[in-house]
């Protein structure tokens, strides 16, 4: 988060960004989700401090653009692509020791974990810019499957084509 707060901080700040999508990989934590599905984040929730640091913001959820993930939407549907859209959460640490990764599902609703949304919808909200995340299910936590550098680098396209598009 500390490098998603820095770079987009200055590109919208500095830079006169408007829009940042966010496209990486994730964990999957819920059952439905598969190696290599694609999931839009409609609100995100953190444990980190991050926000709390930056401005006092002490709530631990955090939300995008409603009109990027329309138009993210849009170019889905468009390119005929299945996209899972929820609650994902944004985690300081992507592998903890001893968390129980159905609680994290059941209790926090989080469909899968990333590293950088929190802090990317703080800096957007804070500074009245557009931001979203789109995922591609890298590693699963349910099925203890994880996709190997290779495929991460070559197949990944269909997260990639759904941003290109809604821009």
């Amino acid at each position: 988060m500390p490098s998603m707060g820095i770079y987009s901080y200055e590109l919208y700040k500095f830079y006169d960004v408007d829009n940042i999508i966010r496209v990486g990989s994730a964990g999957a934590y819920a059952p439905d989700l598969k190696l290599f599905d694609v999931v839009l984040a409609n609100e995100v929730y953190s444990d980190s401090n991050y926000a709390k640091v930056q401005n006092g913001y002490d709530k631990n959820i955090n939300y995008p653009s409603f009109e990027l993930n329309e138009k993210i939407i849009n170019a889905a549907n468009k390119l005929n692509i299945n996209m899972k859209t929820g609650r994902i959460y944004s985690s300081d640490v992507f592998y903890k020791q001893d968390e129980n990764h159905m609680d994290m599902y059941k209790d926090k609703k989080c469909l899968c974990v990333e590293m950088e949304s929190f802090a990317l919808f703080h800096n957007a909200s804070v500074l009245g810019k557009k931001a979203a995340c789109l995922l591609t299910i890298s590693d699963s936590f349910v099925l203890h499957e994880e996709t190997t550098s290779e495929e991460r680098q070559n197949s990944f396209n269909q997260m990639i084509e759904i941003a290109l598009n809604s821009i």
